[in-house]
């Protein structure tokens, strides 16, 4: 009877100290039994996380694209993108935990005005062949599979030339730079006019048509008559990576062995230190010859796969996502993944972003494989 009274007074005077700890916004860190509510290592987890999820292009992002563009005009909103919210981190606007994926469809001839922020960005096109981005004075047009580049605090303005809707999708390390406090935008563009300060609508072009290809275009060798600080020199100079070419090194790699973990994955690299665009999220082109099927594998990177060409699945952890171009899938860190070309005649290929760069410079990245005889393999040393 002593014993189950003093227990009971324990039960209490515990439950008075954690609403007390609460109330004065802190949190206990302990251990008061053996069960997993109570587990010590899962107290300092955040009970949010971002969930393996697909969003369909076809039936769910195209046709809310061409309603919104029915609606929403550059006189009310100078953006108007569908960003990819995972329901494990809803309501905050996130894909995965550090990278934001958007879909973003641009109406004839309509240009947006410049801005610029902190996160970093790249812009994939999808549809029309003459998508337009300015940064920092290059005017960039650009079709389908290019990538355009536009580094945080690098002024910026999107749009489209050609005569039909064109249709892109970019990655920002939004999430990332809002966790570090770091977020900020600005949109009041100027330049100096006879010395004068004028805003404008549009940057004045100060370099020539496709500059990033002719500086930057030929791998292994490099024009020292030009400066390569461009922007705030943290990123890639190089401000558009052609889908032609990615393609011809595809094409040339595809009767190579590749990786069983990952088939044939090329990076896009920053060509003046090889490593990647930008110090926070990388990019790659991944290719499935016919048939093909990698072996699970298992980072904590998080990944976005977004299909270019083709149709196949993911198996995440053992559910199945299905995948045709222009969906995504949303891969966070810590799953075992593995991917299926559907088709036994025709390639798939999957534009891949992955926040590894980060996991890699704070000294956190690792790479687990799975073997076909079912042993776990490091991967990342």
């Amino acid at each position: 009877m002593v014993n189950t009274k003093r227990e009971i007074e324990r039960v209490e005077a515990l439950d008075s100290l954690h609403r007390d700890v609460y109330k004065s916004n802190m949190a206990p860190y302990w251990a008061i039994d053996a069960s997993s509510d109570h587990d010590e290592d899962q107290q300092v987890m955040d009970k949010r996380k971002a969930i393996p999820f697909s969003w369909n292009y076809e039936n769910a992002i195209k046709p809310l694209l061409y309603r919104s563009a029915e609606l929403i005009k550059m006189e009310n909103s100078e953006r108007r993108s569908l960003v990819l919210v995972n329901p494990g981190l809803a309501p905050s606007r996130a894909t995965v935990t550090t990278l934001y994926m958007a879909y973003r469809l641009n109406d004839p001839t309509e240009i947006m005005p410049p801005h610029r922020h902190s996160p970093n960005a790249i812009r994939l096109g999808l549809t029309g062949n003459q998508n337009f981005t300015g940064v920092e004075g290059e005017n960039i047009v650009f079709g389908p599979g290019d990538l355009v580049l536009t580094p945080h605090d690098t002024w910026h303005n999107h749009g489209n030339e050609g005569a039909e809707p064109a249709i892109n999708l970019s990655v920002l390390d939004l999430p990332l730079a809002e966790a570090l406090n770091s977020l900020h935008f600005e949109h009041d563009y100027t330049e100096e006019e006879e010395g004068v300060i004028v805003s404008k609508r549009m940057q004045s072009e100060r370099f020539c048509t496709n500059y990033s290809e002719q500086i930057y275009g030929q791998g292994g060798f490099l024009p020292r008559f030009v400066s390569h600080q461009r922007g705030t020199g943290n990123a890639s100079p190089m401000y558009v990576y052609r889908w032609e070419q990615m393609l011809e090194l595809l094409d040339r790699y595809k009767d190579w062995e590749g990786d069983p973990f990952e088939g044939i994955l090329i990076e896009y690299v920053d060509p003046l230190r090889g490593r990647p665009i930008y110090n926070t999220m990388t990019f790659f082109a991944q290719m499935l010859r016919p048939g093909e099927q990698t072996l699970p594998m298992k980072q904590n990177a998080s990944i976005l796969l977004a299909p270019l060409e083709g149709s196949g699945y993911s198996m995440i952890d053992g559910e199945r996502f299905d995948w045709a171009p222009f969906d995504t899938v949303a891969v966070p860190g810590g799953h075992w993944c593995e991917h299926v070309n559907g088709s036994q005649t025709d390639r798939a290929i999957l534009f891949v972003a992955s926040d590894e760069p980060t996991l890699k410079t704070l000294g956190f990245y690792s790479k687990f494989g799975k073997t076909g005889s079912g042993e776990i393999v490091r991967l990342d040393r």
